[in-house]
């Protein structure tokens, strides 16, 4: 079985693939939530996001992952921050609402299903959305081929600006197309292609 480089940092608590700091995105637009507001980061990784907004006294964080080593790392960077994130293993594909968000975060998770699969999930996420709550979705497209580390697993790259169709009928706040380079521990830099969405629920 071919296993995501990504698993082994999950595995301790000192290395971090992904980087420690929060979301630019959601520190810029953390200030129109009230701390019990009920947030879902979905594919949360090793937990930077839910851990920031955990740390700046946000009640009700919600988030999963599919992997059971990022869930343990997560649970045991907030015991040890003191901090509560209701955090569990899931898959985005099984994955069912059953209560109503102000906030749904995904960053760099979704093209990592079927394209079938992340456009239903964004379909029942806004359904699941309070009035003037916020989606913040980051997702690579086809605009560059996937990287080596990724290919395997980026089953479902979006095409450019297909999000925006999604969000045709939310207020669309900010959208951004753009190309970086990344680079991680052990793997050679390289190109992504992303979109990044941020919509508000209007009715």
């Amino acid at each position: 079985m071919n296993i995501p480089f990504w698993e082994e940092s999950y595995k301790v608590d000192d290395v971090f693939t992904f980087g420690i700091e929060p979301n630019e995105t959601l520190v810029e637009f953390e200030k129109f939530f009230h701390k019990s507001d009920k947030i879902l980061d979905v594919g949360c990784g090793d937990g930077k996001n839910s851990l920031y907004l955990a740390k700046k006294g946000f009640t009700a964080v919600d988030a999963f992952d599919i992997s059971e080593n990022a869930i343990n790392k997560l649970l045991r960077l907030a015991r040890q921050a003191d901090v509560n994130i209701n955090a569990w293993v899931d898959n985005l594909c099984d994955f069912r609402f059953e209560k109503e968000y102000k906030l749904v975060i995904s960053f760099g998770t979704l093209h990592f299903v079927k394209k079938e699969n992340w456009r239903k999930f964004i379909k029942d996420a806004k359904e699941n959305t309070a009035i003037g709550g916020l989606h913040i979705i980051q997702l690579f497209t086809d605009k560059v081929p996937a990287s080596p580390d990724i290919a395997p697993y980026a089953i479902g790259m979006a095409s450019d600006e297909e999000i925006k169709e999604l969000y045709s009928d939310w207020n669309i706040i900010q959208f951004k197309s753009y190309i970086f380079e990344d680079e991680h521990p052990g793997v050679p830099k390289h190109l992504h292609a992303s979109n990044k969405i941020v919509a508000q629920r209007i009715r």
